[in-house]
C-alpha cells in the first residue's frame, strides 16, 4: 500500500476504515485514540492468527485524526 491520497482521504486505509466502520453511524466520541481503540478491539475480538495480524497492520496506516475530524464535521452539519 502506498501513502497516496485516495478518494479525497489521506490514503486507502483511512478511506476504507471510514467507509466500512464509521460511515453513517452515530458516534458520540470523536477522539482519534478512541476510534483506533474501537477498531483494534473489534479486530482482536473477531479474528485470530494471520488475519488478525494483517488487519492490525492495515489499521496502522489509518489517519485516525482525519476520521475524527470528518465525523465531528458531519455531526455539526446535521445539527
Amino acid at each position: 500500500m502506498t501513502n497516496e491520497t485516495y478518494n479525497g482521504w489521506t490514503n486507502y486505509a483511512t478511506w476504507r476504515i471510514n467507509l466500512e466502520i464509521f460511515d453513517g453511524g452515530n458516534w458520540d466520541r470523536y477522539l482519534a485514540d478512541d476510534l483506533k481503540e474501537f477498531v483494534a478491539d473489534h479486530i482482536e475480538a473477531s479474528s485470530t492468527g494471520i488475519a488478525r495480524d494483517y488487519a492490525l497492520a492495515f489499521i496502522s496506516d489509518v489517519n485516525w485524526h482525519e476520521i475524527a475530524r470528518h465525523l465531528k464535521e458531519e455531526e455539526e452539519q446535521s445539527a
